[in-house]
């Protein structure tokens, strides 16, 4: 007699790096002849963006670009100026070994900032950011799926597996030219632009993706008002849509798509009345583009046979699901100034998320989202000064989804949807943001599933009588199959003998295990 084995081919997830890469920026900048002498310090940020990326063999490459602006005031006036300037740095990863079907994301974040006059005409700056990096890929593992002969028994469970990914970048520009309202001051100089990326939606066209989307911008430019300088907020929607093509795909992928924000810039222009009241923006978005294909395969977990001795060797198989997406929000109050440090003119607010952790709750329902949230406004004190001072404000926030993600790999992007803020009768000012998570929850099974099974033919399983039914008594919940597998016997003759409903006993009592040969 011969034992048939029928074997299956899985793939299998795996964690190849996870780490954070820092790099240091530094500037050493000298004033152009047409910018004034600095009078006072204002602000400096660095952000820092991934423009390109991509995995060859067993290294990851990535290019990191940096965008600095410092806002300064001159000694003649109290018109902000800003110096903008961008550094670009080309890093590589290390895997150890080739990465198939790399699925992987880089997350970069300013880590800390110092600038400083060092004269009247030159400006000097040091800091690092950081790039965490995460890269999974997938092995191949064979496993037995199903096997026939020598009264072998098996137990199987269904796992449901991404059987094929397929995954394509953009690149795309947006250009706009946008007027300024009749009641907004010209333009002198740009302060600063944020600019994000919502969802993204998308639409199968004969194997094509159809990708439509919105770009929100807000920017603060420098301007005069009554003779003073004074600072403008300023905020629009650039529209897009985009045919993306992906070689293979189909409709029996499920697509994401992601856009992120490259690069974001704001150029005044004149108008027809020789005032800076046009502004040509230019924005770079990568799309994203990821396709999965899942498929079903019953693995074999035990076996035994009924006559002869076996052995079996097991593998632990995990396998990843499709990122089910949740769309949540929560609101933050902060309490930024009182008495007389209030500003007299408060021009804008804005609230930045950093240093954001998730863990799963206890009840495994839930997610607790903690980090920074960094309240900044663009003000004028008493005196006349402008200043964009900010406040931390540390949050702990727990997100219910409703269903049970104990065991999934969770991550949240959060985002800051809408700031605003009041001054109270007692001069106490506070701010309240109202914050979007993109919760993004990837599922995984493992089974422990078997690589290899033999049976020896040449001798037969010794029994401890001769009988042909034998009793037993089982508890609650006791696995049919256990009881099955101690006496060599078939779970279907279990079942049969004792008319049980399920592969698990509902209550303890005897039962009649017949013997099968």
């Amino acid at each position: 007699m011969e034992l048939k084995i029928n074997r299956e081919t899985v793939p299998v997830s795996e964690c190849i790096y996870e780490g954070v890469q820092e790099q240091t920026v530094e500037l050493d900048y000298i004033l152009p002849d047409y910018y004034p002498d600095i009078f006072r310090l204002i602000r400096c940020r660095v952000t820092p963006v991934i423009t390109d990326s991509s995995v060859s063999g067993d290294k990851l490459n990535y290019e990191l670009r940096c965008d600095i602006r410092i806002l300064y005031c001159g000694e003649e006036d109290s018109v902000i100026r800003c110096v903008s300037q961008s550094q670009s740095f080309s890093r590589s990863v290390e895997l150890g070994r080739n990465c198939t079907s790399p699925v992987y994301t880089l997350s970069p974040k300013t880590d800390h900032v110092n600038f400083r006059a060092v004269n009247k005409r030159r400006l000097d700056m040091r800091g690092a950011v950081s790039v965490r990096i995460k890269i999974c890929g997938e092995q191949e593992q064979e496993v037995i799926s199903d096997a026939f002969g020598m009264n072998i028994q098996l137990r199987k469970t269904p796992v449901r597996y991404a059987s094929q990914r397929i995954r394509a970048d953009k690149m795309i520009q947006i250009s706009e030219e946008t007027e300024l309202s009749a009641a907004q001051p010209p333009v002198i100089s740009i302060l600063g632009i944020r600019c994000s990326a919502g969802e993204c939606e998308k639409k199968m066209i004969s194997g094509k993706l159809l990708a439509k989307g919105e770009v929100d911008i807000d920017l603060l430019y420098a301007c005069e008002k009554e003779g003073e300088g004074a600072v403008e907020p300023l905020s629009f929607t650039l529209p897009y849509s985009q045919i993306i093509d992906i070689d293979g795909i189909d409709e029996s992928f499920e697509c994401r798509v992601e856009p992120e924000v490259i690069s974001c810039e704001a150029v005044p222009a004149a108008g027809k009345d020789g005032e800076n009241r046009l502004l040509r923006c230019e924005t770079e978005l990568m799309l994203r583009c990821q396709g999965v294909k899942t498929s079903t395969a019953m693995l074999v977990t035990d076996a035994y046979s009924t006559v002869y001795p076996c052995e079996t060797e097991t593998s632990e198989i995990r396998t990843e699901q499709i990122p089910v997406i949740y769309d949540e929000s929560f609101r933050s109050m902060a309490k930024l100034a009182e008495g007389d440090s209030v500003p007299q003119t408060i021009y804008a607010m804005w609230c930045t998320p950093k240093n954001i952790n998730t863990h799963i709750s206890d009840d495994g329902r839930g997610l607790v989202v903690t980090g920074m949230l960094t309240y900044s406004m663009a003000a004028k004190d008493s005196s006349g000064m402008i200043s964009m001072p900010d406040k931390d404000e540390a949050f702990e926030e727990v997100i219910a989804l409703g269903d049970d993600v104990s065991g999934s790999s969770v991550s949240a992007d959060i985002s800051v949807r809408e700031v605003s803020y009041n001054i109270s009768p007692e001069g106490v000012l506070t701010a309240k943001a109202d914050i979007g998570a993109r919760i993004s929850v990837t599922g995984s099974t493992s089974v422990k599933a078997l690589t290899g099974l033999t049976a020896d033919d040449s001798v037969r399983k010794e029994r401890d009588g001769d009988y042909s039914i034998k009793l037993y008594f089982g508890v609650e919940n006791e696995a049919v199959w256990d009881i099955a597998k101690r006496y060599s016997t078939s779970v279907a003759a279990v079942m049969e003998e004792n008319e049980l409903p399920g592969e698990k006993l509902e209550s303890g009592g005897m039962l009649l295990i017949p013997i099968v040969t």
